[in-house]
């Protein structure tokens, strides 16, 4: 695959990536029109562009709150400014002048998993239940590598739907390092602060945030959703009334088509009450999550689970 940036002069102020000036992202987003936002938020507005060579970005401006943009810049820069993965959005270079600070990433053209799953592009269709385990695998595996096969360990800290991009083939793409801190190989994340969106993360992140993210493709609810039953605003706790009732196939999307096999929802279940259990010591490595999601190994052997998961098993 041809590096986006061919034909682009080599210059870096950092040592990696591509360093743009303000003019070049000027131009690619039409200076940052209104008719190129493609998504915003508190650290700032994210715009489709195309630079000279064609190659399509986005780019995102980071508003300057006291001091947030600079953080933000060089968090994200750390975490993933040398990263390569299939599952994790690449950081193609940046912006540095005055008081500009500006990320510019590969665009993702398919949307993101919490517009398939509940907003705009569900016009397109219901996202399947292959799609789905699909877009959560390679998240699964972006997430590993970020924690188990790099030095300083990166942990994201923000894993929620709307931050899980995918694209032509639907492969789920991590995005969004705003909140990511790295870990010390000494360091474990269960001890670091407590960051990201509420009804993700509980008490810790990325592994409840993924068990979280799962639940939510199985069942296509909000992880919170106040516009239901006092027993079902929580997700978490929703799913685990209805597997303890013996209902767990009732949890299931019912916008699909094509539901999953008995076993399939099983181990996506399972994995997922695995990731968000209340004992962190009992969460499974990302690395475990991925083995249980593509092989035929079941996630509940050698582990101990609360008794209403037994009635499920």
């Amino acid at each position: 695959m041809p590096s986006p940036l061919i034909g682009l002069p080599e210059v870096s102020q950092l040592g990696w990536g591509h360093w743009f000036t303000l003019r070049d992202l000027e131009i690619a987003t039409n200076r940052f029109a209104a008719d190129h936002v493609i998504g915003e938020g508190g650290y700032g507005v994210v715009y489709r562009g195309r630079l000279v060579n064609g190659t399509d970005v986005a780019v995102k401006k980071l508003l300057n709150n006291l001091g947030q943009a600079e953080k933000e810049f060089r968090v994200e820069v750390e975490a993933i400014g040398h990263v390569r993965h299939k599952n994790l959005v690449r950081l193609l270079g940046y912006c540095i002048e005055g008081v500009h600070r500006m990320l510019v990433y590969e665009y993702v053209s398919n949307g993101n998993l919490e517009q398939w799953l509940h907003g705009a592009m569900r016009q397109y269709g219901t996202l399947t239940w292959e799609a789905r385990m699909k877009v959560l695998l390679g998240t699964a595996k972006a997430l590993a590598y970020l924690h188990e096969a790099i030095e300083p360990k990166v942990i994201h800290r923000d894993i929620k739907s709307s931050n899980i991009l995918i694209d032509e083939e639907f492969n789920g793409k991590v995005s969004d390092f705003g909140l990511a801190k790295l870990l010390d190989s000494g360091e474990s994340h269960i001890t670091t602060r407590v960051m990201g969106t509420f009804g993700y993360v509980a008490p810790e992140y990325a592994n409840t945030g993924f068990g979280v993210l799962l639940l939510e493709a199985v069942t296509g609810r909000d992880p919170v959703d106040y516009g239901r039953p006092a027993n079902e605003v929580n997700l978490v706790e929703w799913l685990k009334m209805m597997v303890g009732n013996r209902r767990a196939e009732e949890v299931v999307d019912p916008s699909l088509e094509v539901g999953p096999a008995t076993r399939a929802l099983k181990r996506a279940l399972l994995v997922a009450l695995r990731c968000v259990d209340p004992d962190s010591e009992k969460r499974p490595k990302m690395s475990q999550v991925v083995r249980m999601l593509e092989t035929d190994e079941f996630p509940y052997r050698e582990v101990s689970f609360p008794f209403w998961i037994l009635y499920f098993i």
